[in-house]
């Protein structure tokens, strides 16, 4: 793989005191194009503008896809990628389904350790901070035809970030607005995905809330996701979140969370569809102990209230609860606090 390394390092111009979620950029990035049915060799080299026209296939329709991800500075000095063969083989779901070419996951892996390893002095080392790792894909073809591109970019750049949300979150139930339907692409991490979801959040937003609870598109009665991220309720001591579809995205995090907790026997599990009415209910007879979003962004981020229909439902979050004990088991292993058992962490 070739490297070019950087002539001057951007390192010192970064607060690592006070990082505004990505925002700022490492010294490096990775890039492979794929063209006459193959990629290229992945090539690391100085962050910077990308050159392309107008006419950018990606630009005119879509066809861009990305992942989200994290590395650690661990407690025994070494740098450690959480679970990154999970976000190479998601990534390629997401390209079947957009009719992309699929990247092989043996160059994934290798380019993201090789570019973690040469930027690891960007991965902060405070309690809740890492370095956040977007790996993308778009078309870079140059025609405006309504057709798949033939040409492709794959990228991988990296963000030294704190904790996502501060302060209290507050969901509203969508039910005006839908994130995806069956048959379309809502499990996949496409462009569109999530800048169509920016009109309806916005509205959410002006009446105060944080952020919004997905809610499926025939009935609006299904909860699906919040925001960005998986959800979860703890009612009656069960955690309950919604099963997987092809409306939700397999989140690595939810993923993870539901491994630890059955093989830990933290609390009872329960995948199953959840409707907005039994949340409300319980809510309102107390048994709603606690609700989080789970994703690698923010982990797990306790919700302390529900809008539906005019009235806001406060939640507790213990500091003691299921929420903070799930999340401390997690840190615990990305950070070598604990045993990691599922071999989870690409430590180098």
């Amino acid at each position: 793989m070739k490297i070019t390394k950087t002539k001057q390092s951007r390192i010192n111009d970064v607060d690592f005191s006070n990082l505004v979620f990505g925002t700022q950029f490492s010294d490096h990035m990775l890039i492979a194009e794929y063209s006459n049915g193959s990629w290229s060799e992945p090539e690391i080299k100085p962050y910077g503008p990308l050159s392309f026209t107008p006419a950018m296939h990606t630009l005119h329709y879509g066809q861009a896809i990305f992942e989200g991800q994290k590395a650690y500075y661990m407690e025994d000095g070494k740098i450690g990628i959480f679970r990154p063969e999970a976000n190479a083989k998601r990534l390629n779901h997401s390209a079947r389904r957009m009719f992309m070419p699929e990247f092989p996951e043996d160059l994934f892996m290798e380019g993201i350790q090789a570019l973690v390893d040469l930027d690891r002095q960007w991965v902060p080392k405070a309690e809740n901070h890492s370095l956040y790792l977007r790996p993308f894909m778009f078309g870079s073809s140059e025609f405006v035809a309504a057709r798949p591109s033939e040409k492709y970019i794959f990228c991988i750049i990296c963000s030294p970030v704190g904790p996502y949300y501060a302060g209290d979150v507050k969901v509203k139930v969508e039910e005006t607005f839908t994130r995806s339907a069956s048959g379309g692409v809502g499990s996949t991490k496409c462009a569109g995905n999530y800048g169509g979801a920016f009109f309806a959040t916005d509205q959410a937003r002006k009446e105060g809330y944080t952020q919004i609870i997905w809610t499926d598109h025939a009935n609006h009665e299904l909860v699906e996701e919040s925001g960005t991220m998986n959800i979860a309720f703890i009612i009656d001591d069960t955690f309950i979140t919604p099963p997987l579809s092809d409306r939700i995205l397999a989140g690595i995090t939810r993923d993870s969370i539901l491994t630890l907790l059955r093989d830990r026997g933290i609390v009872k599990v329960e995948e199953r569809p959840v409707k907005v009415e039994e949340v409300v209910s319980a809510a309102k007879e107390g048994r709603l102990q606690e609700a989080f979003g789970m994703g690698t962004a923010a982990v797990i981020s306790p919700i302390t209230s529900i809008g539906f229909r005019g009235t806001d439902y406060a939640i507790a979050t213990p500091k003691d609860g299921y929420a903070m004990r799930i999340k401390k088991e997690l840190t615990d292993l990305r950070s070598g606090a604990a045993e990691d058992p599922y071999g989870w962490m690409l430590k180098f």
